[in-house]
This record gives C-alpha cells, structure tokens and sequence, in this order.
C-alpha cells in the first residue's frame, strides 16, 4: 500500500490529460471510479500487506528487516518499482512472507487486506496465496487455511465485503506441493475456498508439469485459474486451457501473439484476470498505454481488472480501473462493462452470480457515458425501473 502521506496517483494524474488528448477525450476524475461497485478477482495476499503492519509484527518478534520505517520498507520492497522482470518481482515476497508464519498475523492480514478493499467499494474478492509458504514455524496448512478464512469472515461481519479463497500451487517448486495445496482446496470446498492456481516464475515451468494437481481438482468440480502468458508466450496459454483446464487466465497479455489461440478464447469466454500496473512492473509490457487489455476487450474478450499485489505493485482497483481508462484509453461506457464483467466472472454459484449482476447493473446505470450521476428519478409504484441492460446477465 502507498504511505498515508503519499497520492498514488500524483504522477499518473500530471500526465493523463497529455495521454488523454489522443486516447480518451475527456478523462473521468478518480474518485469516481473509487465510487464505483467493484472486484478484485486476482490479489495475492502475501503482496497485499500494509507497510505498517509488517513493521509492527516483525518488531513483536525481533525479526530482522532491511529498513525499520515505513519509507526505508517501502523502498526496500520496491513498491511501484519497474523491476524489469517476473523473477525480480517476486523478490520483495521474502520480505512479505517473513510476517506471515503464525496464525494470528495471517489472520490480521487478511482482515486488513479486505478492510482496505472495502474502503474503495470492492464488493467481492477472491483473495489467492500458497499455504505451503506459510509453514516455516512449524504452522500446519489446515491452519494456514483457516487463519486467512477467520480474517476475511470477520472483515465481512464488519464491513459486508464478501471474500473468498483461491488456493495457489507454485509452479517453481515442484509438481508434488502443487498436488499437496490441491488437495487442500479440495478439503476446503464449499468451505470458503473456491478455486486453484498455479503460481510462480513461469519461464522454464510449464503448466503441464501440474497436470495431476489440475485434475484432482477438476475432478472434485473445483474452478481453476493460472498465471499464464506474463512471462512467457501464449503456449503458456494453451497448455492452461487445453492441459489443465483453467477456467480464467491469470494476466495473459502475451495471447495476442496467437490470433487463433486468442479468438478460442474469446469464443468460449474464458476471462482474463489483467493487472495493468504490474505487467508494466515485471516487464510483460513496456509501458501501460501499450497494454493489450483494450484490443482484448474491443475484440469481445471478457477481460477483468485487478490489483495483483496492492502493496508491491502500489496499487489499488480504482486506480487500475482509472488508469485503463485514463492511460489505456479504455472509455468510461467499456469501463462499466469491464466491471460487469468482474462479478461475471468470479468463481461464486451462478445465482450468487446472477443476483449480484442484476444489483451492479442498477448500481452502473446511474452513470453516464461522462461518469455523472444522472438525476434519481422518481419512483413509480413499489417496484424501481429495470435497469436497460438487465437482460446481460450470464
């Protein structure tokens, strides 16, 4: 997360009208889109802490850190930083991870994570990690599990955020702990965990390397999702959908480069979980107005918007949402379809689903195509008027 002092968004706002005179005519102040019904279908939470927090904790247990104060922390992490590659990305996780080993903190975390999601109007999340990286000190994975459910449980008995888990194999491990987090998700089915990923450095790690992990759970109907297309080409797709069966791509900004593959995908809607700032961050694209997700969506690809890590990327959803919008030159109208299309693709029941659309639908419709709040009208009856794009609701 940014420092309190700091505006995330400072330097992207001085340049965006410069971006938005050839992309976006008029562009839609931030706060709007912090107002707006909101998912977040592809945060991990060990990139997801407050800087605070991992200060307190680490000075609870007298663990060693590189900097002892939140812009020292902040650096030493990256946060925001262009690092030019997945691999050195991932580094700041060792810092991350190091608060993370016990119970009571992961359940704290997770209660943090969904609090600061609430601030902004994200409405659900699925939240995804490896329980596998939290059993350093000896804490068994059930418990791994069910610290981060108890923090997310208590974040909607406060807040009403609905959360729920996706559990994470990691690709550069080994095909045999992705089969032992596998088996968790399974054990935890209806329970709170509602998918399986494939994590990790993905050069040089194939998905069809996990293909035992994948289908145990999509035998046990358990819906999947894998990192996919980052840090290497769209065979890196292929091998997620046709090996292991994903039902939704992690970031997948390399399938343009497989028009036959990319159109597969459009046609059997399988969504991509795109995260903006960080592709830029690890060096998947070289700058954000040449991020692929416009093409995607204009192509009628059902394309998401997401934080990835909110606090090694710098990130929030309405910042993301704003920077497509603002930087990408996705227009406010595609906007509200692109967040249509989050509570359309998240791994809930299809009427968990459906309700939730029809509500958003409404929420939406009270926009216009500048991002203004039209005028309430006034009510006629008992009942308030459809929304005039209700009948989109699969």
């Amino acid at each position: 997360m940014p420092l309190e002092s700091d505006d995330p968004l400072r330097e992207h706002r001085e340049s965006a009208n410069s971006h938005a005179s050839n992309r976006v005519s008029d562009v839609v102040p931030v706060e709007v889109f912090q107002a707006l019904p909101k998912t977040d279908l592809h945060v991990h939470l060990d990139g997801s802490l407050r800087i605070r927090t991992i200060l307190e904790i680490a000075d609870r247990q007298g663990l060693k850190l590189p900097a002892t104060d939140e812009a020292g922390l902040h650096d030493a992490i990256g946060c925001g930083k262009n690092f030019g590659s997945l691999v050195e990305y991932l580094r700041g996780f060792e810092i991350t991870l190091q608060v993370m080993q016990t119970a009571a903190d992961l359940e704290r975390i997770a209660f943090e994570l969904a609090e600061d999601a609430d601030r902004e109007n994200v409405r659900y999340m699925e939240v995804r990690y490896a329980p596998l990286l939290h059993t350093r000190e000896g804490l068994k994975l059930t418990a791994v599990v069910e610290a981060v459910l108890d923090g997310l449980g208590r974040a909607r008995e406060t807040y009403g955020i609905k959360s729920n888990l996706i559990l994470s194999g990691i690709r550069n491990i080994s095909p045999e702990s992705s089969y032992a987090m596998a088996e968790l998700c399974v054990a935890y089915k209806n329970r709170g965990v509602v998918g399986f990923d494939l994590a990790g450095a993905e050069a040089d790690f194939p998905p069809k390397h996990h293909r035992a992990a994948f289908q145990l759970v999509r035998d046990n109907n358990i819906n999947t999702t894998i990192h996919a297309g980052e840090a290497y080409g769209p065979q890196s797709v292929a091998q997620a959908i046709h090996v292991c069966g994903a039902h939704r791509i992690g970031h997948g900004v390399r399938l343009r480069e497989d028009g036959d593959l990319l159109h597969y995908v459009t046609d059997h809607r399988i969504p991509l979980e795109c995260c903006p700032s960080s592709n830029v961050q690890t060096g998947a694209i070289k700058d954000l107005a040449l991020h692929p997700l416009k093409l995607y969506f204009d192509l009628g690809l059902r394309v998401t918007i997401n934080t990835d890590n909110r606090l090694i990327t710098d990130t929030t959803v309405s910042k993301e949402l704003w920077l497509a919008h603002s930087r990408i030159g996705v227009s406010f109208p595609d906007i509200k379809a692109i967040i249509l299309g989050g509570f359309k693709s998240s791994f809930r029941p299809f009427h968990e689903r459906q309700a939730a659309v029809r509500k958003v639908i409404v929420e939406l419709d009270r926009y216009d195509d500048n991002g203004k709040l039209r005028p309430v009208p006034p009510e006629v009856g008992p009942n308030p008027p459809r929304a005039r794009s209700s009948a989109n609701l699969g």
